[in-house]
């Protein structure tokens, strides 16, 4: 199957809010594995993601209404689905006593400045602005947001403590967003 482009997908969400099953199979096609890959990577389980991936379907059904108001990319717009329904599956069997702190090392789902350039066709002015940024660095900010790695995760392979990476991810951020204004 060829990879869609955004606008391909944007054009089965709309066809799926008003009701039409054969974009809805098509998109659910195209878009599953990568919807599974977010779900199974937040909840770690295989009949779990598996589970979560059909409720999430079930979601964008009913409100793929809701996406044409949204300024997010389609992809990420789905991903952002998967992610926080998983996310509430977590947290629906968990007490109610939780340690806010640790949703500090959940990856944000949200657009930032890469992925708003990607989506807006412009990925070779951010690949030549993450190349300006140390390699570490740029492959921090791959991770956490092209790859969807938590906090954790990128501390530990870089062997850096938690504060460290979102000091550098924050920083590698502001210079993207500032490369990206020139």
């Amino acid at each position: 199957m060829a990879a869609m482009t955004p606008q391909d997908i944007t054009k089965l969400i709309v066809r799926t809010s008003m009701g039409d099953r054969a974009a809805f199979d098509l998109l659910y096609r195209q878009t599953s594995a990568k919807l599974f890959g977010v779900c199974l990577r937040v909840l770690n389980d295989r009949a779990e993601a598996e589970e979560a991936l059909q409720e999430v379907f079930v979601k964008i059904w009913t409100k793929a209404d809701r996406f044409a108001v949204s300024e997010l990319s389609p992809i990420s717009w789905l991903v952002a689905i998967a992610r926080n329904h998983s996310i509430d599956r977590i947290r629906s069997r968990r007490p109610p006593a939780v340690d806010v702190d640790a949703a500090l090392d959940i990856a944000d789902p949200t657009a930032g400045p890469e992925a708003m350039a990607v989506a807006s066709g412009e990925s070779e002015r951010v690949h030549r602005c993450l190349e300006e940024l140390e390699p570490d660095r740029a492959a921090a900010v791959r991770g956490a947001y092209m790859s969807g790695e938590s906090y954790v995760e990128l501390a530990a392979r870089h062997g850096v403590p938690l504060n460290t990476m979102r000091t550098w991810l924050r920083r590698s951020l502001m210079k993207l967003r500032e490369c990206l204004e020139r």
